[in-house]
């Protein structure tokens, strides 16, 4: 039996632990880019139709070639807004689908 740790910690920190404990960042990594790329553009949300993040790629699958292909210009941009919206670089590939 181990004994309890009596240590006041903060909220904040008693998170981080557990996240980092359970390895559960990476559940959470995906949840915060989906969020982020919708908070990038109102437009994305009406032809999105899914956002998977594997390892440091996020495939985004659209339902119109024409967005596609105008977002498949800003590439690079739309990289920096996005890793700037999460503050940290969790994306380093977006793949248009």
């Amino acid at each position: 039996m181990t004994k309890r740790n009596t240590d006041p910690m903060s909220i904040s920190d008693a998170l981080g632990k557990f996240v980092s404990k359970n390895k559960l960042q990476k559940g959470i990594d995906k949840v915060d880019v989906s969020n982020a790329w919708f908070a990038l553009n109102p437009a994305f949300k009406t032809y999105t139709t899914s956002v998977k993040l594997d390892r440091d790629t996020l495939f985004i699958n659209l339902s119109s070639s024409v967005f596609r292909e105008e977002l498949s210009y800003g590439k690079e941009k739309i990289l920096q807004r996005l890793n700037e919206e999460l503050g940290r670089d969790i994306v380093k590939k977006l793949v248009l689908r």
